[in-house]
C-alpha cells in the first residue's frame, strides 16, 4: 500500500458530494447469532423488505476497544430506532479478528461463505479483508481512516458495486489538534507518537500531523510498535526524547492506550489522542467526535438499504463534519497540565466536550 496523504482530497471531494448532507460477543471469530435463512438482498440492489421479514447482518471488527465498541453500538442503536431489533426481526452474526490478519482474513471468507442483508466491516483492516471477500452481499465500513487509499471504493461520490460507508477522519482534526498544542503548549518542542507502521491508517495520520507540526517548528519522532504488547516499551522510550505524546487511529496502539495514559501520569507528560473515547479514559485532548455517532450515521445507511431498497453503491461516503476540542480536566491533572480559560475558549460545546 503506497504510504500517502489522500485525505486532503478526500476532504475536497466529500465537501463538493456531501454538502447537503454493546458489545454481543468476545469470541474469536464466532458468531452471536447465526444468518437468517430468508433470501438476502444482492449485492448490487436492494428491494424493500415486507414487515415481517428477518434481517440478517454479518459484522467484522478487527478488535475490541472502546471507539469499535462505541461504532458497532451506534450502528445497532440506529437500526433499532427504524424498527429492526436484535431479537425481534434481526439477527447478527459477530465477529471480532483480536487484531490477528489470519482471523481476519477468515472471519471475511466465512461471511462470502453466506448471504446478508447488509455486511459491517469496522476498521481498515476488516474493510479490506471483506471488500476482497465478499461479493454476494451489501457491504458498509465504518472506522475506515481513508476509504480511498486503502482501496475499499475507488470513488467517495459513487461507490459502485457492492460497497460504501463512512470514514472516521476528517483532516481539518489532525491540524486543529496540532495547531493547539503549537499555541498552548509553548513549551513543547517534540511530539512522540507510538505507530504501527503497518496499519495505512496510522501512516497516513501520522504524517498530517507531521507536517502541520513542521509550520510550526515543532518535531515529530516515531516509536515504532508491531503489537500491542510493544506498545509500553515504545511509550517509555519517548520519555526524555518528546516534550508530549500523540497517537493516531491506530487500532494497534488504541488498544493498549492504558499503558500510555499510565506513562503520562507518572511522567507528567501531556497525552493527546485522535479519538474522543481514548480522552474519556485518561488522554488529555483531541479533536473529534463521539464514535457512537459515527456508527449510527452508517446504521441510518444500512436502514436505507434494508427498508427503503437502496442501491449500497449508489450511497455516497460520508465524513465526519462536526468536529471540536474535547477536554479531560482529570486528565490535565494527573499529567500536570494547567487547563487555562484559554484552552477552553475553544471548546464550542463546553457541557459534552469539556469532561470533568
Amino acid at each position: 500500500m503506497k504510504k500517502r496523504i489522500l485525505a486532503p482530497l478526500m476532504l475536497s471531494i466529500a465537501m463538493l458530494a456531501m454538502a447537503g448532507c454493546g458489545k454481543t460477543d468476545n469470541s474469536s471469530s464466532g458468531a452471536s447469532s447465526s444468518p437468517s435463512s430468508s433470501p438476502s438482498a444482492s449485492a448490487s440492489a436492494s428491494a424493500p423488505a415486507s414487515a415481517d421479514k428477518t434481517y440478517s447482518i454479518a459484522i467484522s471488527q478487527i478488535l475490541e476497544h472502546p471507539s469499535l465498541d462505541a461504532t458497532r453500538d451506534g450502528f445497532i442503536a440506529a437500526l433499532k430506532d427504524a424498527g429492526i431489533e436484535e431479537g425481534k426481526n434481526l439477527k447478527i452474526d459477530y465477529n471480532n479478528a483480536q487484531n490477528d490478519m489470519s482471523n481476519n482474513t477468515s472471519i471475511a471468507q466465512k461471511i462470502a461463505s453466506e448471504k446478508y442483508d447488509v455486511v459491517l466491516a469496522i476498521a481498515t483492516p476488516s474493510a479490506q479483508a471483506v471488500v476482497q471477500n465478499v461479493k454476494n452481499s451489501p457491504i458498509l465500513f465504518a472506522a475506515v481512516t481513508d476509504p480511498l487509499d486503502a482501496k475499499v471504493v475507488t470513488d467517495l461520490e459513487h461507490p459502485g458495486g457492492n460497497v460504501s460507508g463512512a470514514s472516521d477522519t476528517n483532516p481539518a482534526a489532525i491540524t486543529q489538534l496540532m495547531d493547539f498544542i503549537a499555541s498552548d503548549f509553548p513549551n513543547v518542542k517534540t511530539v512522540g507518537v507510538v505507530i504501527n507502521e503497518g496499519e495505512p491508517n496510522a501512516v497516513i495520520m501520522t504524517k498530517q500531523a507531521e507536517e502541520a507540526l513542521a509550520a510550526h517548528d515543532i518535531k515529530l519522532v516515531k516509536a515504532a510498535v508491531s503489537n500491542t504488547s510493544e506498545v509500553k516499551q515504545a511509550t517509555e522510550s519517548l520519555i526524555g526524547k518528546a516534550d508530549a505524546i500523540y497517537i493516531t487511529l491506530d487500532n494497534t496502539v488504541v488498544g493498549s492506550a492504558d499503558t500510555i495514559i499510565q506513562i503520562a501520569n507518572e511522567k507528567k507528560i501531556p497525552f493527546f489522542s485522535s479519538d474522543r473515547d481514548t480522552v474519556e479514559k485518561g488522554a488529555f485532548a483531541t479533536v473529534g467526535f463521539k464514535y457512537y455517532d459515527h456508527g449510527y450515521q452508517v446504521g441510518q445507511m444500512a436502514v436505507e438499504i434494508l427498508k427503503n431498497g437502496k442501491n449500497v453503491g449508489d450511497l455516497p461516503v460520508k465524513m465526519q463534519e462536526k468536529l471540536d476540542l474535547i477536554l479531560n480536566l482529570k486528565a490535565a491533572e494527573a499529567q500536570g497540565i494547567t487547563v487555562t480559560d484559554a484552552m477552553k475558549s475553544k471548546v464550542q460545546d463546553p457541557d459534552n466536550n469539556i469532561i470533568q
